[in-house]
């Protein structure tokens, strides 16, 4: 049980930055942060490198792009041009659509407001996980994204620890039970610890450097 609170000590000091907190998000229960939170979701759903999602959100972000309305106002030539600033290029003509569309429908359906959307699921966590996928673009994969990092601010869905971060434990050679995973991090976040387990998963490296740290 020690050495393998070690390897999760370990792996939280070094790698244990949200994708939220890298991609300039200071995540609080308020719509915008929450909405950069999905178009930061959105685009990881793509296979693309995680480097370059973070530099799209962020380019969208520069170019104004920063809420539903702002977002479905900007035309369509507009979100294709700010996506390939961000290296998004491969996907910038669906993704432009889709960004165009979700933000539609978030400003229809919820007012903008992705706590709305959490006011509609009442407290469960599988209808919320339904009603993010409602938004084009957000699949299961991208639903999973946002509620890991969701959770800092959302303690409903915590503690979310998905397959991507479950892969990760078991390439560290840490148990696959949420619960116990949860226990062996101690006073560390739900959030924080998923997004750890991720880079071990998405990185090799990150869990090698891990486990040389911890022996």
């Amino acid at each position: 049980m020690s050495g393998q609170k070690d390897v999760v000590r370990e792996l939280v000091w070094a790698h244990g930055q949200t994708f939220a907190e890298e991609a300039g998000i200071t995540l609080k229960d308020t719509p915008q942060p929450l909405y950069r939170l999905l178009v930061l979701a959105l685009l990881f759903s793509a296979r693309i490198r995680g480097s370059i999602a973070v530099d799209t959100a962020r380019e969208l972000y520069r170019a104004g792009l920063r809420d539903p309305r702002r977002m479905a106002e900007a035309d369509w030539q507009q979100r294709v041009d700010a996506l390939g600033r961000g290296g998004y290029r491969r996907y910038d003509e669906r993704t432009a659509t889709q960004l165009g569309d979700g933000a539609e429908l978030l400003t229809e359906r919820w007012g903008g407001d992705l706590r709305r959307l959490r006011k509609e699921a009442d407290g469960d966590v599988d209808e919320l996980r339904r009603l993010l996928q409602e938004v084009p673009g957000l699949g299961p994969a991208g639903a999973d994204i946002f509620l890991r990092e969701a959770q800092q601010v959302w303690p409903e869905a915590a503690p979310y620890l998905d397959r991507k971060a479950l892969d990760g434990a078991e390439r560290l050679g840490l148990p696959k039970d949420p619960d116990r995973l949860v226990k062996l991090a101690g006073d560390t976040q739900p959030a924080v610890l998923a997004a750890a387990l991720v880079r071990a998963a998405l990185d090799k490296e990150v869990a090698e450097d891990s486990l040389r740290r911890a022996a």
